[in-house]
């Protein structure tokens, strides 16, 4: 920035921004001090809402680059030949965490990545697991009230969190994930990513297919224990955020390999687990991971407010080639995530540079609005028009589905294999010895803080019903722990 006076927001120089002005030495200070009031009522406005989930982050811009030939699955340009890349911005943030909250706590990770490609920004909004605690939409304010402060006691409780697990058995799966040794990142760096959630990619020929997306760490995976995250929580509350910055100062780029798993569409309806739920996994060996590209990032963010607080991604900025699926959870985030940044920041958001398209430029007939700049100047605001203005394509991004059947409130369809407990079993016997005992350690520790027998029992007979040995062992941590 070119140095100069210091100036007001109109741009007028400023003589003193030292004393404010005054009625006589050490007299009243006068309204006509605009210069005073123009900060003060600034300072007053500078905070903006912060995101209900999700609110701590961290950011980084970066690159993805193709590395596979995936042009028999999907039209999507960005993807369209190997050694293409495209210019992303990746923010990474904890889930229940207020804005000042500590990095190093357990909890999901948010794994947001917009990609700015040519056919406009394509976001991708995921986690660090690739299952999630619910499965319908309508349920994520109830689950996350019970992540955040009690109404009246104005803290976390351990009665809301396992009451409500332990009545949605759903969720047992994720809370085995988030209670074992991945629940706790040691950095963003050292984290795998997941879309979690199904997609739709299309082909040029229509043909349509599912997949599932997965960012594998190229630092390797490191975790901290709970004794260590609660010492580093407390050193140093911006670990992550720090770990991610200097990383990228001093040139050490950290990278994922990226990866999809494809289900031909007529597989779906037939498949052992519902492959639109978003509480199971499609295991690897049904649909192995097809590498298909490398994320990079290189090039930390100038202001964090600016570019990290007032980004936004929505699952529902598709680009040609990609699409949704009938997954209840996508459903309801295609409309929550657009919803809550035209709260926070505003109906033109899309228009700051974080947001906004590089690839390309953003054509609509949507004037005016709060921070509205001007920027279509006299052009005609409807379609269609004789005036040269923007046109539709005729061209869908995704391919119709069919459905059939009644409209009313419906549970997710259940498949041969589907029920709440047996991926979360599959996981817990993955696991070694230690990371099981770890696993229970965790678990009990969290639960001995519940103040109901009743509450307590519920949740740790989720696990007895994914795992015998997981039940017993834990019903036992816990009693010992409760005395």
């Amino acid at each position: 920035m070119t140095q100069g006076p210091l100036t007001t927001e109109a741009g007028a120089p400023v003589a003193d921004n030292q004393n404010s002005e005054t009625a006589g030495v050490g007299g009243p200070v006068l309204v006509q001090d605009q210069l005073l009031l123009e900060k003060l009522a600034h300072f007053n406005r500078e905070r903006i809402p912060e995101r209900v989930v999700h609110a701590r982050g961290a950011g980084a811009y970066g690159t993805f680059t193709v590395t596979s030939d995936v042009t028999k699955y999907t039209r999507a340009k960005f993807l369209s030949e190997v050694g293409k890349q495209t210019e992303t911005f990746l923010r990474f943030s904890t889930v229940a965490g207020n804005l000042g909250a500590a990095d190093a706590v357990r909890d999901p990770r948010g794994f947001a990545l917009k990609f700015y490609t040519e056919e406009g920004n394509y976001d991708l909004v995921g986690n660090n697991t690739p299952v999630f605690f619910i499965r319908d939409a309508i349920k994520f304010p109830d689950f996350i009230h019970t992540q955040k402060r009690d109404p009246y006691t104005g803290s976390q409780e351990a009665d809301n969190v396992f009451d409500f697990w332990g009545l949605s058995p759903e969720s047992t799966h994720q809370v085995t994930w988030l209670f074992g040794d991945r629940g706790i990142p040691a950095s963003y760096r050292h984290m795998d990513g997941f879309g979690s959630h199904t997609y739709q990619w299309n082909n040029e020929a229509g043909e349509a297919f599912w997949v599932k997306y997965h960012f594998k760490t190229d630092q390797g995976i490191k975790n901290l224990t709970a004794a260590e995250a609660e010492e580093l929580a407390g050193k140093d509350p911006d670990s992550h955020q720090r770990d991610l910055r200097e990383a990228i100062e001093r040139g050490d780029f950290p990278s994922w390999t990226v990866g999809v798993q494809i289900m031909p569409v007529a597989e779906a309806a037939t498949y052992r687990f519902n492959p639109f739920d978003l509480t199971k996994v499609w295991p690897h060996a049904d649909y192995p991971v097809i590498e298909i590209g490398k994320l990079e990032l290189n090039r930390n963010p100038e202001n964090i407010f600016a570019e990290v607080e007032q980004s936004i991604f929505s699952p529902a900025h598709f680009v040609p080639g990609i699409g949704p699926s009938p997954d209840k959870m996508l459903q309801g985030r295609l409309f929550a995530y657009g919803d809550a940044h035209r709260y926070r920041v505003g109906i033109n958001a899309d228009h700051l540079p974080v947001n906004r398209p590089h690839a390309t430029e953003a054509r609509t007939n949507s004037r005016d609005g709060f921070l509205y700049d001007g920027r279509h100047k006299g052009a005609k605001n409807y379609e269609p028009n004789s005036f040269g203005g923007p046109h539709q394509t005729d061209r869908a991004l995704w391919q119709p589905i069919t459905v059939t059947g009644e409209t009313g409130e419906q549970p997710t369809p259940r498949h041969a294999e589907d029920d709440d407990f047996v991926q979360a079993g599959n996981l817990y016997r993955l696991m070694s010895e230690g990371e099981k005992q770890r696993l229970v350690d965790n678990l009990a520790g969290a639960i001995s803080g519940v103040t109901r027998d009743d509450i307590a029992e519920r949740a740790i007979n989720n696990f007895r019903q994914a795992d015998g040995d997981f039940g017993k062992r834990l019903e036992a941590a816990v009693q010992a722990l409760r005395g």
